[in-house]
């Protein structure tokens, strides 16, 4: 029984029949066995962007935050996750690097001695969770029923982004005052979107685990 077949019969939700399957299943052990350490990653790299929000860049008049270059890698890594170990695998990741991102925010706030306000990170938790999920479900119907089309991962992760900005758009409202508020938002999705070319690459010729 080929890969193919094998992953066929999970996506239908029937066990692989064990006289086929010895040295499969012992793969998806060791692979069930890392994921955790995905988790981690991708927990590191979300409050790495929370963190790299408040340090700024300028070019043109247009002001724009590094934390830019690190949202394509977090939605990166969460599909990485998706493809190698699973859909469920995957909502677990997102809830603990949340959650993580929520900890950490309120330690920082007792470190520095500023009392932590939820509403300074509800526009970046509501917008990463919503488009983690968003990002999550679509990327996972195209796993399942398509061959890994180059254009549309491509479009997922720009959605993705599309949806996170949406968020912090309607939660401050008082940023479309700012003049170049368009300006940088479109900006900021150019240079996500060349870094996404990069990472779609990677994306489509990464091979996926038995589970998925």
């Amino acid at each position: 029984m080929t890969d193919e077949n094998i992953r066929k019969v999970k996506r239908r939700g029937r066990s692989v029949p064990k006289r086929y399957t010895k040295e499969q299943k012992e793969v998806l052990e060791v692979e069930q066995d890392g994921w955790w350490v995905y988790v981690l990653l991708l927990s590191t790299i979300v409050i790495l962007a929370h963190s790299l929000k408040d340090y700024t860049f300028s070019f043109d008049n247009i002001t724009l935050t590094y934390s830019i270059f690190i949202l394509p890698v977090i939605y990166f890594v969460t599909n990485y996750i998706t493809k190698k170990y699973g859909y469920a695998k995957s909502v677990v990741s997102i809830a603990m690097s949340g959650l993580l991102l929520v900890l950490f925010s309120i330690i920082m706030s007792f470190v520095i001695g500023k009392s932590f306000n939820f509403y300074d990170i509800s526009g970046e938790f509501c917008g990463y969770v919503v488009s983690q999920f968003v990002n999550l479900t679509i990327y996972q119907f195209l796993l399942v029923n398509t061959t890994g089309s180059f254009i549309l991962i491509y479009l997922t992760y720009m959605f993705a982004f599309v949806v996170f900005y949406l968020f912090y758009t309607l939660l401050y409202m008082n940023l479309l005052v700012f003049d170049n508020y368009w300006t940088s938002y479109f900006s900021t999705l150019l240079l996500q979107g060349i870094i996404c070319l990069l990472l779609t690459f990677f994306d489509v010729n990464t091979k996926p685990g038995l589970e998925i």
